[in-house]
């Protein structure tokens, strides 16, 4: 049961996908991912220019999907993090949401995250009753996980399923939110100080090996730039060697021993209370001890809900402070 929530949840992370813990297709990793600031392969640094952003009600996102309120939305519901981030970003709150995002340092913290409503059912279920009590101008969820909800909410709200994969994508959301909710100063600030600590982090590009791993147990996956968003920014601060298979199966130590990496990311991943984290358990394997990463303490245990589903850019700036760190 943990690994089929595991799969469904991570799916919905737009990551590769474990096998009890899927490992699904995605980009090669030793290809960064498309875009400004692929500095992996070229040596370019990311642009750190920002165009003006414009209030709007009505737009269209970079996946073709529209949006058209009647006024300026002032009770958003987020059924996904990165709408978290964005609204954190902008200086909102969400009315409701089913992340715990806003309780990590860096967000509103423990004790104002306490005040969001939370909206039951979790981030795969979440209840339709519960969202529209909040009597929403906005909706934000994950095209893939949430887009079922869109016939029950329609004409009581607008929906708005986003589908983040890569880096730009979290900003291309960011400047919607911003012109949509008349914050556009706020969103050009934001961006463009995500954009410059990303090109003050490719500046300072490490030789080192990196790798993000993620899952609960054995069944672990391999972040894969393209599909997710963080793993998209490793190739431009270190060398990421890795592609998908293109196969179903959890991944082994064997692979991974083979790379030779330096430094290595866990996300552990996990439903109810924790038994452990990722790393401890892969620790009695004995190939574990083998890892360069491993054998020179460069083993990280990051935070999930900041690595691999905040995916905005308050989240994505967190994990290049962390990154750059680790790979000095």
């Amino acid at each position: 049961m943990l690994r089929s929530r595991l799969r469904v949840v991570r799916r919905g992370l737009a990551a590769v996908i474990l096998g009890s813990v899927l490992a699904g297709c995605g980009a090669s990793a030793d290809t960064p991912a498309a875009g400004k600031g692929a500095a992996g392969a070229t040596g370019a640094v990311t642009d750190v220019r920002v165009e003006p952003i414009k209030e709007t009600r009505a737009l269209k996102d970079a996946r073709g999907v529209s949006v058209s309120l009647e006024r300026k939305p002032e009770r958003i519901v987020c059924l996904v993090a990165i709408c978290d981030d964005i609204l954190t970003e902008l200086g909102l709150v969400p009315v409701a949401t089913n992340s715990r995002l806003l309780a990590r340092p860096g967000f509103l913290g423990e004790e104002k995250a306490k005040r969001v409503a939370v909206v039951p059912g979790g981030f795969i279920a979440p209840e339709v009753e519960a969202i529209l009590s909040h009597k929403p101008d906005l909706v934000i969820g994950l095209e893939d996980t949430h887009g079922k909800l869109a016939p029950a909410l329609k004409g009581a709200t607008t929906f708005w399923p986003v589908q983040p994969t890569t880096w730009q994508d979290s900003v291309g959301y960011l400047r919607n939110v911003a012109a949509l909710t008349g914050r556009t100063a706020e969103g050009e600030k934001a961006e463009k100080t995500f954009r410059a600590k990303l090109a003050a982090a490719e500046r300072k590009r490490s030789e080192k090996t990196a790798l993000i791993i993620y899952g609960s147990d054995e069944n672990f996956g391999v972040a894969v730039p393209g599909t997710d968003v963080a793993a998209g920014l490793l190739p431009g601060l270190a060398d990421y060697p890795w592609k998908s298979r293109g196969v179903e199966g959890s991944y082994s130590l064997e692979e991974i021993l083979a790379r030779d990496v330096d430094v290595l990311f866990v996300e552990t991943m996990s439903f109810g209370e924790p038994d452990g984290t990722l790393s401890e358990k892969l620790a009695k394997n004995p190939l574990w001890s083998k890892i360069p990463a491993v054998r020179n303490g460069d083993v990280h245990e990051v935070d999930s809900e900041v690595w691999a589903k905040g995916r905005g850019t308050r989240s994505l700036g967190l994990v290049l402070d962390e990154a750059v760190a680790a790979l000095r």
